[in-house]
Formats: structure tokens, C-alpha cells, sequence
């Protein structure tokens, strides 16, 4: 299984910004533990039919996620985990997981896997309730993922409960910001990230990456 421990040979770093977006007005889990609307808790609605499957780049691995800017950013999330913390097409740390049909939810965040919106990496290795977390050096990656992501994803480690495998949206639908993180993330709309190798990746600990991070609060 995935641990901290033996995910220590990964580069360097972790973390992400937290804008937390709330349950849309009447959305609510049941006293059974169910997910009862039809929007997500980021405000996107539960729509099978747009949803599709996508190969993470650089890996074995697929994920079902919502298509268009969503899994655009999403994908890149995944890939920049898979190279610079842990690989997720090894079966280790409970894999990749995106989009559920199941409602039951823990946490009014986790109905975001519902709408597609929302990617869990290695969630047996880092489990709802924060029991377990990264290392320093990942956190420091992380927080520069979400500095790619400029605002538009929100990282379970800085949620209540907390939750270091879960990304998801925290821009709405039709949000602009979302539409021109996902052009300049997109690997099939420019190459900018096309060539990344485990060898090729953006380093965390750079001046110029360091100061985009200054912002994104550290989890508690």
C-alpha cells in the first residue's frame, strides 16, 4: 500500500488553494448518509451523459471525469500527481477515482464526484478524515498544482473533514476564469505540458513558483 513512507522518493513538495464552495441552497445529506439533489455541492449538476472516460498523461491509468474545462483541469492535477508524488496506474493507494453513481456521502464535498467534478488520488493511502498526510516536500507540490490551477480547484487537505486524495472544482459552471485556466492546462490544446516526463515537471521550490504560492494556506 501507498504510504508516506514509501512515497518519500517522489520530487519535491504539496499543497492547494482552498476556496470552498458551499452546498447549493436545499442540497443536503440525508440522515442515511445520501446526497438528495441534483447539483453537486460545487453548484454542478448530476449529468451521466456528460460524462466520458480520459487516460491520465504519461500513464496507464483512466478516470471517469466531466467533460470539457472540468476534466481539462482535473487531468492535469492527476498527471502532475502521478509524476511527481506517486504513480496511479501501479493499483497501489487505491488507484484514481472521479466520477460516482453512488450518493452516499460523508461530506457535503464528496457529492462533487457525482457531477464529475471532482478527482480522488490514492484514497485508501490518504482516507476521508485526514488520518493520514502528506509529506512536507508533497504538500509543497501540491500547493503548486493549485498555483496552475489559479483558483479554480479546491484541495481536501485544507477541508473540514479533511481529505489529502480529493480535488475538486470550485469554479461554476460557465465560470471564465475556469475556461482560460483549462485552455492554458489543456495538453490537446497547446503542448505547453505535452512533453512533462518525471524528469520534465515544474519545480516547486523556484523563486518565481515559490512566490505564486504565497498565498495558498498550508493545511491546519
Amino acid at each position: 500500500m501507498v504510504t508516506r513512507r514509501n512515497l518519500l522518493g517522489a520530487a519535491a513538495g504539496a499543497g492547494v488553494l482552498a476556496l470552498t464552495a458551499g452546498a447549493p441552497a436545499g442540497a443536503a445529506i440525508s440522515n442515511s448518509g445520501t446526497w438528495t439533489a441534483e447539483v453537486s455541492a460545487n453548484g454542478w449538476s448530476i449529468q451521466p451523459a456528460a460524462i466520458a472516460t480520459f487516460r491520465i498523461g504519461g500513464s496507464t491509468a483512466s478516470v471517469a471525469l466531466r467533460r470539457g474545462d472540468a476534466a481539462a483541469v482535473l487531468l492535469h492535477v492527476a498527471r502532475r500527481w502521478h509524476y511527481e508524488i506517486a504513480a496511479l496506474d501501479t493499483g497501489e493507494g487505491g488507484g484514481i477515482a472521479g466520477y460516482i453513481i453512488s450518493r452516499t456521502a460523508r461530506a457535503d464535498f464528496e457529492s462533487n464526484q457525482l457531477s464529475g467534478t471532482a478527482v480522488v488520488l490514492h484514497p485508501t493511502a490518504y482516507p476521508f478524515g485526514g488520518s493520514e498526510r502528506l509529506w512536507p516536500h508533497q504538500e509543497a507540490i501540491v500547493r503548486d498544482i493549485l498555483a496552475d490551477c489559479a483558483g479554480t480547484v479546491v484541495w481536501g487537505g485544507h477541508l473540514t473533514p479533511a481529505k489529502a486524495s480529493h480535488f475538486h472544482l470550485a469554479a461554476r459552471p460557465g465560470d471564465n476564469a475556469l475556461a482560460r485556466v483549462a485552455a492554458r492546462l489543456d495538453t490537446g490544446r497547446q503542448r505547453r505540458f505535452r512533453s512533462q516526463t518525471a524528469g520534465v515537471v515544474a519545480d516547486p521550490a523556484a523563486p518565481a513558483r515559490r512566490a505564486l504560492t504565497r498565498n495558498i494556506p498550508r493545511p491546519r
